[in-house]
């Protein structure tokens, strides 16, 4: 009898030192889990500067661009207006087609001998090319006529200038390699109108085409997605 109010003693005892030791355990997982997440919280941290740092240095591309832009032709006689938030270069149609056409006017080879040069000047020999993903030569037209009917018009003489510039008879052979990796053509039909000074549409302003730049946002947005998740 006693033997055996020992042996149930001895594994009280044994009990006893188990339920100590097990919660010792769970304190430990939680102290890990509670490290693991402070040092998940100071990675973050240091990927949310490294993205704030990505985003301010594009931002900066872009607002140099710009600048740049307006230094090279504030002096300008070509009549171009830039735009200060996108870097896009816009002029009138009627510089480089007649009302309703297609086919550039023969001054037309003049103006884009000029500006072409000078604008790829800036993009992709000083120090920008690395950033620009895309040169886009984008037609718009106004309401006259229907959606369609205008956004064949529109391409087609976006088209019109891509070819010229990309074509033989384009005296700067040495920027048209250059242009080949990144020049696309987009026609806009009239889905993207001006208004004059007074806010009323302008369908002289509307008629236009635009030399625009992309930066390489998608691809910086993809390392910044990346960066965020860890990989």
């Amino acid at each position: 009898m006693i033997s055996k109010y020992r042996r149930l003693f001895k594994g009280e005892q044994d009990e006893g030192h188990f339920w100590p030791s097990f919660t010792d355990l769970l304190t430990a997982i939680l102290l890990c889990f509670v490290l693991i997440f402070i040092i998940m919280m100071v990675i973050k941290s240091f990927q949310i500067e490294e993205m704030k740092r990505t985003i301010d240095q594009i931002m900066g591309v872009r607002v140099n661009l710009i600048d740049d832009l307006n230094e090279e032709f504030k002096e300008s006689t070509l009549g171009i207006e830039i735009d200060e938030n996108t870097g896009a270069m816009i002029f009138n149609t009627d510089i480089l087609f007649e009302f309703d056409e297609a086919i550039l006017k023969p001054e037309a080879f003049e103006f884009l001998d000029e500006f072409v040069p000078a604008y790829l000047d800036i993009l992709l020999e000083s120090g920008y090319e690395e950033y620009i993903s895309e040169i886009i030569v984008e037609g718009h037209a106004d309401r006259t006529g229907g959606y369609l009917y205008n956004l064949e018009l529109s391409q087609e003489r976006a088209f019109s200038v891509a070819e010229y510039i990309l074509g033989e008879d384009f005296p700067y052979e040495n920027i048209q390699e250059h242009l080949k990796e990144k020049l696309t053509v987009n026609g806009r039909s009239y889905t993207d109108g001006r208004n004059d000074d007074d806010g009323n549409y302008s369908y002289e302003d509307s008629r236009r085409v635009e030399f625009k730049f992309r930066l390489k946002d998608e691809e910086i947005l993809e390392a910044t997605r990346e960066l965020l998740e860890g990989n």
